[in-house]
């Protein structure tokens, strides 16, 4: 009692606030409060003091659960001994729209007959359970309704129930069949009969869900909005206790797919998110996406249970029971760690969309027949292959290590007798771990089998690309649409690379046009007599397997000789200047062998003035074949031209032509 006088004194003296008067009015805040101890009778006395009502006392968190004068809520926070006092988020059922197709798709009916999970303890953190439902009654094993704070966990909004039916609607050859329809299943309701609650109930249901022995939750509910620390510490504590947690992703995703919107708790790393698909194995629209996303199920137009009677439901809510049955079947076929049944819902699901794990589908489509093989109990031995991952790429001839594991009820360990084979390369190699390179491009489907003593087969498989770059080539020289004079030698080199085996410049073969035979191989390469006119050169070169690349250029035979073009003339004109000088104006005509204007030629000249050089620079001749140039405000003196170069066609003629001199 001195610990809670001192707690009132301090808030009362020291933050100023003083304790509310008997009956003073404020608005209500529901929050959770956490404090740095195990609450007990003094932690709920001081919520009292100052006016709250105490909801729950947690001992799977150090909180309490209340309601609250909203101007307490400062003065808690600031008190010794309470970290934090967070909002109570509402969250809401996730059903988007009023047949067992979903329980069939993931092969559910195949694990049936060895497999039922008989026994598995399934919760239901949901709007409750019509428990006489002839499909629920005889998996129904007990619950708890905190909405009205009573054992009796009925269903009064439909969507708790149907949910139900699909983890553990029972075989009783009527309604519908559970993906699970032996598992036990609790109902503990904490949203009312509009479908809301509060997150504050659920954390007292994982509570209940810690002392009762459960081992699996499904939640299908939620809301966008970050419940805090003290939710996230409950579901992380349940997991660790050995609760697997699987929830709804969500139904705010966008029609084209994008962004990140995933809700909580799904959104926690030790939550199992679920995304919705159709019939057809396709995202539904309204599926969240983001990089929480774990694993899809189906979820649009969902046959079930609802309280006396069967209907229609769609949304991730509908969705996430079906991998909760499936967690069931697995745990039942022997796999009973949470982080053991998410790797075995995760590599035994269809991979969807994008290979390997994305933001629609996260690993694929929950594969219940696959994840829960009948090995643990009799029968076919359990395959896991733990390496290559699903949806990884690789080079040709890269090194890639294998392995995985096998077991067997009768004959235990079978990992050293593991066959490894490519769909495409046939067979890799035996045992638990060795390394392999693939030699063929394209997706392969990898599967490791092993053969027990009763001769029954075990097998899993995954998918990953394999890709095999074509040979980089260059031709080094000469340059594209280089020339080399009639009857003469043209002369190449160049190079070859691959990603896949190295340099490999001396497998490069030289051709000429559309020639079969190459002229010349390796690094460099000639040839002579070509007739004149434009050709084409290629290299090429393929790898180890018989990946082709290859580069071309152009090349003329046939230079003309530097008679064919000339200068015609040069001259110089002077006009309007200013300060005593005059711009000097330099025309240099081009002419052919016919002494005919040549048109679209590229004329470079040399300028001295009094000896000195003045000037340098191109121009391109017109129609008339002159190419003009302009020497602003030149002074007085003599001006020599020599043209240096003259460029017709792409060949460069050196004329020298010149000198040419003005004196002005």
């Amino acid at each position: 009692m001195r610990r809670l006088i001192a707690l009132v004194v301090i808030l009362s003296v020291v933050l100023g606030l003083g304790v509310l008067p008997a009956g003073a009015e404020s608005a209500q805040a529901n929050v959770i409060i956490s404090f740095d101890r195990k609450p007990g009778p003094d932690e709920q006395a001081i919520i009292h003091r100052f006016g709250g009502t105490v909801k729950h006392v947690y001992s799977i968190i150090p909180a309490i659960a209340a309601t609250l004068p909203s101007q307490a809520i400062e003065a808690l926070q600031r008190a010794p001994g309470i970290l934090r006092v967070e909002p109570d988020v509402e969250v809401h059922a996730l059903a988007e729209i009023d047949a067992t197709w979903g329980v069939k798709q993931i092969g559910a009916g195949a694990v049936h007959p060895y497999n039922k999970g008989t026994g598995v303890k399934v919760a239901i953190i949901d709007s409750g359970m019509d428990y006489t439902h002839p499909d629920l009654a005889a998996n129904y094993a007990g619950g708890y309704d905190w909405v009205n704070d009573d054992g009796d966990p009925m269903d009064d909004n439909g969507h708790g129930s149907h949910v139900a039916g699909t983890i553990a609607a029972a075989a009783n050859g009527t309604g519908v069949v559970g993906v699970a329809p032996e598992a036990s299943i609790y109902a503990l309701k904490v949203l009312d009969k509009s479908g809301s609650g509060y997150f504050s109930d659920i954390v007292a249901a994982l509570q209940w869900c810690m002392r009762n022995g459960i081992q699996v939750t499904n939640n299908s509910y939620g809301s966008s909005g970050d419940p805090g620390v003290s939710v996230k510490t409950a579901f992380e504590n349940a997991y660790a206790a050995g609760i697997i947690h699987i929830a709804a992703a969500g139904n705010s995703g966008t029609k084209p797919g994008t962004g990140d919107n995933v809700i909580y708790p799904a959104k926690y790393s030790f939550v199992v998110a679920v995304a919705a698909t159709d019939s057809s194995k396709v995202r539904a629209s309204f599926s969240s996406t983001g990089p929480a996303v774990e694993i899809a199920a189906p979820g649009v137009s969902i046959f079930s249970t609802v309280p006396g009677g069967y209907a229609y439901y769609s949304g991730t809510s509908m969705a996430s029971p079906h991998v909760a049955g499936t967690a069931a079947l697995v745990i039942k076929s022997g796999v009973t760690t949470p982080d053991a049944i998410r790797q075995r819902l995760q590599t035994t699901a269809d991979d969807l969309g994008t290979i390997g794990k994305d933001t629609w589908y996260g690993h694929g489509l929950v594969d219940a027949d696959e994840a829960a093989p009948p090995a643990l109990v009799g029968g076919i031995p359990a395959v896991t292959i733990n390496s290559p991952a699903s949806g990884a790429s690789f080079h040709v001839k890269e090194t890639i290590t294998f392995s995985g594991t096998a077991r067997d009820v009768k004959d235990g360990d079978l990992s050293g007798s593991l066959v490894w084979a490519s769909n495409l390369d046939g067979s890799l190699g035996a045992g638990a771990e060795f390394t392999h390179a693939l030699n063929t491009e394209g997706q392969h489907t990898i599967t490791a089998a092993v053969t027990d003593s009763d001769r029954n087969t075990g097998s899993a498989s995954t998918v990953i690309r394999v890709v095999n770059d074509a040979p980089t080539i260059q031709i080094t020289a000469p340059d594209d649409g280089a020339t080399f004079a009639s009857g003469g030698v043209a002369s190449f080199t160049g190079t070859a690379t691959d990603t896949e085996d190295g340099t490999i410049t001396d497998d490069l073969r030289w051709y000429v046009d559309d020639m079969a035979n190459p002229f010349g191989s390796a690094g460099s390469a000639s040839v002579a007599g070509l007739p004149d006119g434009t050709h084409l050169i290629t290299a090429r070169a393929a790898d180890s397997t018989n990946k082709e690349g290859s580069a071309s250029i152009h090349i003329t035979i046939g230079t003309p000789v530097p008679v064919t073009y000339k200068v015609g003339s040069v001259t110089y004109a002077a006009e309007g200047g200013r300060g005593g000088t005059a711009h000097l104006k330099i025309s240099v005509l081009v002419t052919n062998g016919s002494d005919a204007p040549v048109a679209g030629a590229t004329v470079s000249i040399s300028v001295t003035r009094n000896g000195s050089p003045y000037y340098a620079g191109s121009a391109v001749t017109g129609t008339n074949g002159i190419a003009a140039f302009k020497l602003t405000n030149a002074a007085a003196g003599t001006y020599t031209t020599t043209v240096t170069t003259v460029v017709v066609g792409g060949v460069t003629y050196t004329l020298n032509a010149g000198p040419y001199t003005e004196v002005k």
